[in-house]
């Protein structure tokens, strides 16, 4: 009977043992449980590092290809169909520069009176005169030369009749000789001299036009 109370007691003990085990695991469960549970909610610190997961990159849309045709070249001015017509489609200006009025006193006074294939014929051997690198590189320069223009007094023009046709028609044969925009018969010449007079030049005759024959 006493083996009995014993085997009986020890069982007791054995099942107590058990049950504080079991309880003492099962509060350290709950206990680690309400720890991550508060992890879970308490806030994250200002310190703390935030790290964001890469994103895939936005697809890149690329403008359409638009092919563009080049532009058209700019059309050449029409040529005029006579000097005359030229002449009549050059602009008046109201204040011409030293150089240009220089050009032009030549032509009026050398040429006034003449056709204006003759008027252009003076104007551009002052033109000439002035790329020749034999006489004064203005045109200035080569009008105002000693002894070589015998409309030039005292190194000043006489006056001109600036509301004439003479000298509307010389401002703008000026212009055009400057220009180059039409050829002389006589292209190229250096020199002239009246058609009355015989000079005796040793010089390569080029064209006689109205009045004034002409040489290089």
């Amino acid at each position: 009977m006493s083996r009995k109370l014993n085997k009986a007691s020890a069982f007791a003990v054995a099942a107590m043992a058990l049950t504080i085990v079991f309880s003492a695991d099962g509060s350290g469960a709950a206990a680690k449980a309400r720890q991550a549970q508060a992890a879970i909610q308490e806030p994250i610190s200002q310190d703390s590092t935030l790290v964001t997961m890469p994103q895939a990159p936005a697809a890149v849309v690329e403008a359409p290809v638009v092919d563009v045709a080049p532009a058209a070249p700019a059309a050449p001015a029409p040529r005029a169909a006579s000097l005359a017509a030229l002449v009549n489609a050059q602009p008046q200006p109201s204040d011409l520069s030293r150089e240009l009025n220089c050009l032009a006193g030549a032509i009026y006074f050398e040429a006034k009176s003449e056709t204006l294939a003759g008027q252009l014929a003076v104007g551009r051997v002052v033109v000439a005169r002035s790329k020749s690198g034999r006489f004064p590189d203005s045109y200035c320069g080569v009008v105002f030369q000693r002894s070589q223009f015998s409309f030039v007094r005292g190194n000043s023009m006489p006056g001109i009749a600036k509301a004439s046709r003479q000298w509307k028609n010389a401002v703008a044969i000026a212009q055009i000789a400057h220009a180059g925009s039409w050829k002389s018969q006589a292209e190229g010449a250096l020199f002239f001299h009246a058609a009355y007079v015989s000079p005796g030049w040793r010089l390569t005759r080029l064209a006689r036009i109205d009045n004034h024959v002409f040489y290089r």
